[in-house]
């Protein structure tokens, strides 16, 4: 008679079986091994006090930067302060041949130059953070966020080379001329137009703080849950609907925030604005006229100031701007932050 093979079935995989120790002679090597190299290295306590106080001094040396400049400042701007006290951001008069020294002027042009940039970069940098975030295509989202963040690294000076080549003659020969036709009854756009002036730096500096705005404003963007998104959706509403409402509605602090940053690097803008502001420093009601900021007159004159009280006024206007930049920046940096924090909360819920 045929005689069959015996069958072999593989044992059931059991949880014994499955969760089963490795081979005892495995174990122990890897545990000589490992104890072998704890015990060649030595101690490790030393070295990790030794990394904890390293971190800790970087930590405390920012700290320690800001307050030496902050102490230079104050002490270097000293004689302006009790020669003048706070009339010294009233004053109209600049004048350091006659040792009249007046910093409204300054404030004036830094103020005006800033809120014409943010006024045209805000809604720019919210129309890219929006197509980038919910309407770009999958492929095209990469090259466009480096294009806009490269903006971002291009040189001040460069910016100023490239607006005195074309935003200067832009200004002087087909932007200024309609616009004192039709709106010169306002007295914004009255004077001679030399295409250097308000307009022209608001400009420049529109260029320069959008991708600021618009890297900050997408990540914020980013942070809004998609549950926003989709419970909108579901009720019906449009896609311009879901963004207003889904996402701007909230991620609007993160939105001031990023405002608020951009209107700091605005503040503190130099060599672009030099360059194309004319460095006048009166007040005029035209935004054609030439002006000057804190940061020009500082920029032009110390290197020229004689006398120590031309130098302290010069000093106390770099006070001024340092203190003013700060507090935007904190302002901004508090509103980005409890974007994030509710962001983050919301996730863990």
């Amino acid at each position: 008679m045929p005689t069959t093979a015996p069958s072999f079935e593989p044992a059931p995989l059991t949880q014994e079986t499955a969760f089963a120790a490795p081979a005892p002679g495995l174990a122990v090597s890897q545990e000589s091994s490992a104890r072998r190299f704890l015990q060649e290295r030595g101690g490790g306590g030393l070295l990790d006090r030794g990394f904890g106080l390293a971190m800790a001094l970087c930590a405390c040396s920012v700290f320690v930067i800001a307050v030496l400049i902050l102490g230079v400042l104050l002490v270097r701007s000293a004689p302006a302060w009790h020669a003048f006290g706070l009339r010294f951001f009233v004053g109209m008069r600049w004048n350091p041949v006659q040792g009249r020294f007046g910093a409204l002027p300054f404030l004036f042009g830094t103020l005006l130059t800033s809120a014409l940039a943010l006024t045209i970069a805000v809604p720019l940098a919210l129309g890219v953070a929006v197509f980038l975030t919910e309407m770009c295509p999958a492929r095209l989202r990469a090259p466009l966020s480096f294009l806009t963040e490269l903006l971002a690294a291009i040189p001040s000076v460069v910016y100023g080379l490239w607006a005195i080549a074309v935003l200067v003659p832009l200004v002087r020969d087909w932007i200024g001329p309609p616009l004192e036709k039709t709106l010169g009854w306002t007295g914004l756009f009255r004077g001679p137009n030399f295409g250097v002036g308000l307009l022209t730096a608001g400009l420049v500096l529109a260029i320069m703080v959008l991708p600021v705005i618009s890297s900050i404003a997408r990540d914020v963007m980013r942070a809004v849950p998609d549950a926003q998104r989709e419970a909108v959706l579901a009720l019906g509403a449009t896609r311009w609907e879901m963004v207003r409402m889904g996402v701007l509605r909230n991620a609007r602090a993160g939105i001031a925030g990023a405002v608020i940053l951009g209107l700091g690097r605005a503040l503190g803008e130099t060599m672009a604005v030099t360059m194309v502001i004319g460095n006048h420093p009166a007040i005029s009601r035209s935004l054609l006229a030439p002006s000057y900021t804190l940061a020009s007159v500082i920029a032009n004159e110390f290197t020229e100031a004689t006398g120590d009280l031309y130098v302290s006024a010069l000093v106390e206007i770099g006070l001024a701007l340092f203190l003013l930049t700060i507090a935007v920046n904190a302002i901004a940096r508090l509103l980005v932050w409890g974007v994030s924090r509710n962001a983050a909360a919301g996730a863990r819920a």
